[in-house]
C-alpha cells in the first residue's frame, strides 16, 4: 500500500511535469530542471521506502514501545500520532521523550486480525507519559 501511494504522487508530478513541457513553446533550462528534480524525488522516494523501519509497534496496555531487530526499545516510552489515514493504512508519527522521532506505515494486510484493535488504540486517548507533569 505504501508503495502503491508513493507511486501515485510520483507519477502524478511527473505526468504535471511532462505536460508542463509538452504544452510549453520554448524549451528552456527550467523544463529541464523541473523533469530533473522529479526523477530525483521518485530516486528519493525509493531509497527512502527500501530503507523504512522495519519492527513492531507494541501497545501494553499504558504506553507504546517500538521493537526491532535493530533496536530493542527496552523501557523507553513512545507517543504515537495520526499523521495520515488511509483506511487500509495508517502513517504513524512517534516520538519518545529525548525528542527522536519515526515516521511507520502500518497496513492493514499485515496484521488484518488486529487491525481494528490498533486503530483503537492509536485513536483512543492518550495518558501522560510518566515523569511529565500537566499543567494547566
Amino acid at each position: 500500500m505504501q508503495a502503491l501511494i508513493y507511486l501515485v504522487v510520483w507519477f502524478s508530478a511527473f505526468a504535471v511535469v511532462c505536460s508542463w513541457i509538452w504544452v510549453s513553446q520554448n524549451k528552456n533550462l527550467a523544463l529541464l530542471v523541473g523533469l530533473a528534480a522529479t526523477i530525483l524525488a521518485g530516486l528519493a522516494c525509493f531509497t527512502g521506502w527500501k530503507s523504512s523501519p522495519v519492527g513492531q509497534l507494541v501497545w501494553d496496555g499504558q504506553y507504546w514501545h517500538w521493537e526491532s531487530m535493530a533496536y530493542q526499545s527496552g523501557m523507553a516510552e513512545y507517543e504515537v500520532f495520526v499523521a495520515a489515514d488511509f483506511q487500509h493504512a495508517l502513517l504513524l508519527h512517534i516520538t519518545n521523550h529525548a525528542n527522536a522521532t519515526l515516521w511507520l506505515w502500518a497496513e492493514r494486510s499485515t496484521l488484518p486480525e488486529r487491525w481494528l484493535d490498533l486503530r483503537r488504540a492509536v485513536y483512543s486517548p492518550q495518558r501522560p507519559a510518566t515523569g511529565r507533569v500537566a499543567t494547566a
